[in-house]
């Protein structure tokens, strides 16, 4: 679990990313999970945006997104999202305490 400085650090890093993930209209895709897996694996904090769809469904896929590749939401602004795995092998980031 991150902590509320250690999210606010991440928030401030991941400002001006531009998202490497698009999840279309299909939703969460095994193709979709394994690019987020090889994404959160170079780069660790990325940017993801979510296709149209109601609020709800964007959550749903939020949901599917965070559970099946163990990250953490950074943050969440209308249909983009930040998600943060360390990678344990070769980490990039060296977060505040």
């Amino acid at each position: 679990m991150l902590t509320a400085s250690q999210i606010r650090y991440l928030r401030g890093l991941a400002h001006p990313l531009k998202p490497v993930l698009l999840v279309g209209g299909r939703g969460v895709t095994p193709g979709v999970l394994k690019e987020l897996e090889q994404a959160l694996d170079d780069h660790e904090l990325i940017k993801v945006r979510l296709s149209g769809g109601d609020r709800a469904a964007r959550a749903g896929e939020l949901a599917k997104l965070a559970e099946s590749s163990r990250a953490e939401t950074v943050q969440t602004i209308g249909h983009l999202v930040v998600l943060y795995r360390r990678n344990d092998e070769q980490p990039k980031l060296a977060l505040p305490k």
